[in-house]
């Protein structure tokens, strides 16, 4: 142990809820530097985190990104190479983020590990996320922004387009993980979206078969499939698009038939459970043991699409740790996401466990025109 870990160390001992706010004025030092510090005593198993983690023994740890969300509402026919008259509206996102608020809101005991920045973008994601989050176990990068994703929406309630400013995860390294292997040994799952780099999700592929740790991925986009691990053996579920699919492939998919045997060949690369969703149309779940084409029951009541896929995710992820059946966590996917999407909120404010189940049942009943 070196000279500031141990003030540091004697600091926590004195007051085991000292923030790391509070530690870096008292010793003169950055955040960041506090933040690593920290990890440090705690790889070292000098401490175990703050003093509230000790009651979080067997959480989710959710991997991967955090950001602000921008959307810009098209309100008319979009016209390309002229001023639009728009609304605009900021909230926090990030795939990964958003499940863990979605399932932090579902009564399950989450934690987050992402690299974010010290700035204003941060203490807007840390004000709306940390009542459902643990948020210790993020890692400041010095020097860059905290990621930022903008959306335009067109008058439809679709996505015409969306610009990312993620360079932040670049430095998303095994070394942050490995600073963070408290928590991770500890976790009951991990889920991971593919906004780090492929070696990262290599090291989670290994580090989740090394301690048998239930693992979960979800696609991001198109192009960031080629960060998708080679080995797939321990990954427990794949919650994956259509187009996903096509790029991982190099197939066209255009039936239901198309989306089963798209389904198939990801258990064929080893994952266990996986889901091949098309939109609004229907999606695949594959198994070694059991397949299912779902129908989507549509909304008439659209709001906006953003958080559709992150809820869906997060419900199933919800209903399988819960011991649901698979067609039961498919319908709370669908039910949760069917219920995001008719709201302004990317997770929806309304969230609770037992709010699902109520849902659950009125969307067995309901018919959508």
């Amino acid at each position: 142990m070196n000279q500031r870990e141990a003030e540091v160390l004697n600091l926590i001992k004195e007051n085991p809820f000292i923030s790391q706010s509070e530690l870096s004025k008292k010793l003169g030092l950055t955040a960041s530097s506090v933040s690593r510090i920290i990890a440090d005593l705690v790889h070292k198993e000098f401490i175990q985190g703050q003093a509230y983690v000790l009651n979080e023994e067997f959480p989710i740890v959710c991997v991967g990104a955090a950001n602000i969300d921008k959307k810009f509402f098209v309100h008319e026919k979009l016209i390309h190479g002229t001023s639009n008259p728009i609304d605009s509206a900021h909230s926090v996102g990030g795939v990964v983020r958003n499940i863990a608020e979605n399932l932090g809101r579902l009564g399950q005991n989450v934690a987050l590990i992402t690299t974010r920045g010290d700035d204003a973008e941060w203490l807007k994601l840390k004000e709306a996320s940390e009542a459902y989050i643990n948020l210790d176990f993020t890692e400041i990068i010095e020097g860059k922004n905290t990621g930022a994703y903008t959306a335009l929406i067109n008058r439809e309630g679709e996505m015409e387009y969306g610009f990312a400013d993620m360079s932040i995860y670049d430095e998303f390294t095994p070394e942050v993980l490995i600073r963070q292997t408290y928590i991770l040994k500890r976790a009951k799952c991990i889920v991971a979206d593919l906004n780090v780099p492929k070696v990262t999700l290599e090291f989670l592929v290994a580090y989740a078969e090394k301690h048998d740790i239930k693992l979960v991925f979800i696609p991001v986009s198109g192009p960031k499939m080629e960060r998708l691990p080679d080995y797939l053996e321990p990954v427990d579920w794949l919650i994956v698009n259509r187009d996903e699919t096509e790029a991982q492939f190099n197939m066209v998919i255009q039936t239901d038939e198309d989306l089963m045997e798209g389904a198939k060949l990801w258990n064929a690369r080893g994952v266990s459970n996986v889901i091949v969703t098309n939109g609004s149309k229907s999606l695949a779940y594959a198994s070694k043991d059991y397949e299912k084409i779902y129908p989507i029951k549509k909304s008439n009541r659209v709001v906006d699409v953003t958080g559709a896929g992150d809820s869906f995710s997060s419900a199933v992820i919800y209903g399988w740790l819960n011991g649901y059946s698979i067609d039961d966590c498919i319908e709370l996917g669908m039910v949760n996401s069917t219920k995001t999407i008719e709201t302004d909120f990317t997770v929806r404010q309304d969230l609770t466990e037992k709010q699902l189940k109520l849902d659950l049942e009125a969307y067995r009943n309901e018919s959508f025109n």
